[in-house]
């Protein structure tokens, strides 16, 4: 989808799951992309997309309080903390999130290949 550096592909992402930009969300994200979210659940790419768009997952803000990257290597990644207010299956709170996620390049496009979430 794109060739700009991971914390601004990142960045992107978060902004397109606050505004619920499926269209988005879904050209930033490997086909085979997983979320794997806080209580260990993998959640497919298509799954994922769903439930944004029919609201059983809505982000209303997502504040990034901390980031690391590793630029180099076969699996680019990126550590990032946020404070991320959402509505998930009904449930509204301020999450304080880890989300770890990996970067893949394909034919000079860069995707969003995994993200994995657990608490601080």
């Amino acid at each position: 989808m794109s060739t700009q550096p991971i914390g601004s592909l990142f960045e992107t992402m978060c902004q397109a799951m606050v505004a619920g930009d499926i269209e988005e969300l879904d050209g930033l994200l490997a086909e085979d992309f997983t979320l794997t979210h806080m209580t260990g659940y993998v959640q497919s790419k298509a799954e994922w997309l769903d439930a944004i768009a029919s609201g059983q997952m809505r982000y209303h803000r997502m504040e990034t309080v901390e980031a690391t990257s590793n630029p180099e290597g076969t699996a680019p990644a990126l550590t990032v903390r946020t404070l991320t207010d959402a509505t998930i299956w009904g449930s509204r709170a301020t999450w304080r999130l880890t989300l770890h996620a990996t970067f893949e390049a394909r034919d000079g496009e860069v995707t969003v290949a995994r993200a994995i979430a657990s608490t601080w």
